[in-house]
């Protein structure tokens, strides 16, 4: 790869952390932009993982406010995020990416969807008593959804944010740009988890990593002004046209 290749991956991981702190979902730009440069796709993937990272580091330093509130919830979701994080890792390193490929653009719109029937989900999750009680109450249903989604966050990735902040949604009622925040810190921790354990095993480019990283972490950075400023009926309207758009070029492709 030349310069123009390295600075046109750096711009690109400058957009993904951006939309990763707005919405999620980045990596069905980055990593397609990946393999166009000629990386195989468990090498892509491995890359574009440890690449990414410090733009959650960004949208979290940016979502300091709001996460201060929230310290609890982050140490009650911090084991299932971790354990998850760990078995997906092992996975990817073990077995081909191909069939996720298939699922991806499925759980997108599973995502979409959730998040366009936040408001029922709502009042059903907490009729039936699913969704938090209280402030300081992290529901059980919520720790098996971060487990999950840290073993699907660390095997591949793509739309994991944008499910994780549709099930935040549902059974964490709370301010949209709370529940974004929360989410950006639990994608930051699975991913931590993933890049120690790809950086020690798995086959990552450092040289595409030094200058995506950058580019994400001023990304993140920045994109959390952007979601403040949607508000919250505009955030979760970009989240679903997003989703949805990216879930139908997959399709396509």
């Amino acid at each position: 790869m030349g310069p123009l290749e390295h600075m046109a991956l750096l711009v690109i991981a400058f957009a993904v952390g951006a939309i990763n702190a707005v919405a999620g979902g980045g990596s069905l730009i980055s990593f397609p932009a990946l393999v166009a440069a000629g990386f195989v796709s468990k090498t892509a993937n491995v890359t574009n993982t440890v690449a990414l990272w410090p733009g959650y580091v960004g949208g979290s330093i940016g979502y300091r406010e709001e996460l201060r509130r929230q310290r609890r919830r982050l140490l009650v979701l911090l084991a299932p995020s971790v354990a998850g994080a760990l078995a997906g890792s092992a996975i990817l390193l073990a077995t081909p990416v191909s069939a996720f490929d298939v699922i991806v653009p499925f759980l997108i719109l599973f995502a979409c969807a959730l998040l366009a029937l936040q408001d029922q989900l709502s009042r059903f999750a907490t009729t039936h008593r699913l969704a938090a009680q209280r402030d300081d109450h992290v529901p059980l249903a919520l720790h098996a959804a971060v487990f999950v989604l840290a073993i699907y966050g660390a095997y591949f990735g793509a739309g994991m944010s944008i499910i994780m902040l549709a099930f935040l949604s549902i059974l964490l009622p709370d301010d949209i740009q709370h529940s974004n925040a929360l989410k950006g810190m639990l994608a930051l921790i699975i991913n931590a988890v993933a890049v120690i354990y790809f950086a020690l095993f798995g086959p990552v480019r450092w040289s595409v990593v030094a200058f995506m990283g950058v580019g994400a972490l001023l990304g993140g950075y920045f994109g959390v002004g952007v979601a403040r400023r949607l508000g919250r009926t505009w955030l979760r309207v970009a989240v679903i046209a997003y989703g949805v758009v990216a879930a139908l070029i997959l399709l396509v492709r």
